[in-house]
């Protein structure tokens, strides 16, 4: 990349495509490398890469910031390993038929400032695993981040005698240069606000866009509830809430939730339930019930306390507020992107899940649920009722969701919503989605049909 003049959009992308071309017939071991080194560098740099990340964006916990950098590379690279991305990577002997897997081109990928780091990171390692190439997009407030990120990945490359060029990043952000950037890739990746993912889908390129979160978790009554409550709670505070999967709204049964909140209390939630102060909070994090208050995201629950005008203990990890009833009459049930948690009742468990698909109808469809539960059926019967893309059983939602050693998650930056939630897919997003795939189709030894009334036999 040209360190002093400013590239255009259109030579970004001419550099781009020759780069991908160079790299198209990359064998099974140079993407693999590719990939790896994408990963390895971020993981080497985590301490500085993770501070800068909080730093730049003013948004978000350092240590936890880090605690991704570190996490997110380690388990990206372990689910690349092994897997297959080049030449024919299935053979089904049965219907004679090979799968041969193709790059896609230039992967255009949209950043947001909530995951400066990582989210490049995981994409450049799907778009090297599967031999594209790939331009970021970075958001305004990690415009320099990201060319740090970029430079280290480039300077990887470099080291492995392929063209630094497949790691490209926009050197003048604006909502123009990233439309345009979208237009003229061959498949984009957007993770950021809805705005910026509506317009991936306006593009007229095909697009891997995310939806909005609001993350609603139930706690049966036979669930542990001191577990139950770590979980949520670590969910809940990670990176000062910044995380789509953090547990936004959690409910309890009426019988549990006194007991349930001094266990939250205990593990270093504050607990508001004063309706004046409850509007206070409802204030402070969306002004005159409009949108989000942008000074408060990302701030600890300290903080964002004294934003809102309440005190706290110093050690407070979340305020949990007493909401008033699912659904659009209480704001506080909508995603809220810094370490507040709503609570509410409920008196069965049926009713209980009634008000998670009342607050998802509200915002955040499609995107995840949590369940904290013994019981088999319950868990399922929240899976098959809730239209989201993620049911996740008594795990934190907010650091398991998108992949961990512990679920069989793909591991990834970037979640899908279905249909739901505008999207493209529903999952979560992986290397396969940067795959043509060419199919080589043999013809069968004998017809599974040779007669046309076949199909009607029982």
């Amino acid at each position: 990349m040209n360190e002093t003049n400013v590239l255009t959009v259109e030579e970004l992308i001419k550099k781009s495509k020759a780069a991908q071309v160079a790299f198209a017939n990359a064998t099974q071991e140079q993407a693999d490398a590719a990939a790896k080194a994408m990963c390895k560098v971020i993981y080497d740099n985590q301490v500085e890469l993770g501070t800068m990340a909080a730093n730049d964006t003013a948004m978000g916990d350092v240590e936890h910031k880090i605690a991704k950098c570190r996490n997110k590379s380690s388990l990206i690279w372990h689910s690349l390993k092994g897997k297959k991305s080049v030449g024919i990577i299935n053979r089904d002997e049965d219907k004679r038929i090979y799968e041969v897997a193709k790059p896609m081109g230039v992967v255009a990928s949209v950043i947001p400032s909530t995951n400066p780091v990582v989210t490049p990171m995981s994409n450049a390692a799907f778009a090297l695993k599967t031999r594209n190439s790939i331009i970021f997009a970075p958001h305004p407030r990690a415009v320099n981040l990201t060319k740090v990120v970029v430079h280290l990945l480039r300077e990887e490359l470099g080291r492995l005698n392929l063209p630094k060029d497949l790691v490209l990043g926009l050197e003048s952000v604006s909502i123009e240069g990233t439309s345009e950037l979208m237009s003229k890739s061959d498949v984009i990746i957007a993770t950021g606000g809805m705005g910026m993912v509506k317009s991936a889908y306006s593009s007229g390129k095909p697009a891997y866009g995310v939806g909005a979160g609001n993350v609603q978790a139930i706690v049966d009554t036979d669930a542990n509830l001191e577990d139950a409550a770590q979980k949520i709670i670590t969910g809940r505070y990670f990176d000062n809430g910044l995380i789509c999967l953090g547990e936004q709204c959690v409910f309890v049964h009426e019988s549990q939730y006194d007991e349930f909140v001094a266990t939250m209390i205990d593990n270093g939630c504050h607990y508001i339930s004063d309706e004046a102060e409850v509007e206070k909070v409802r204030e402070g994090v969306f002004p005159a019930k409009g949108p989000l208050n942008r000074h408060i995201v990302g701030l600890n629950a300290v903080d964002a306390a004294k934003v809102i005008g309440i005190e706290v203990p110093e050690a407070t990890k979340v305020l949990l507020v007493k909401g008033t009833k699912a659904g659009s009459e209480d704001i506080l049930n909508r995603e809220k992107m810094v370490p507040v948690l709503t609570i509410l009742p409920y008196k069965d468990f049926k009713q209980g899940v009634d008000m998670m698909v009342e607050n998802l109808a509200y915002e955040g469809i499609g995107h995840s649920v949590v369940v904290h539960t013994n019981s088999k059926e319950n868990a399922e019967y929240v899976g098959i009722t809730c239209s989201v893309s993620r049911c996740i059983v008594n795990q934190a939602s907010g650091t398991t969701g998108g992949g961990s050693p512990t679920n069989g998650y793909g591991a990834t930056t970037t979640l899908g919503c279905g249909s739901w939630g505008n999207n493209s897919f529903s999952g979560n997003l992986g290397y396969e989605q940067l795959m043509n795939i060419t199919r080589i189709g043999y013809p069968l030894d004998e017809s599974y049909l040779p007669r046309p009334e076949m199909a009607w036999e029982d």
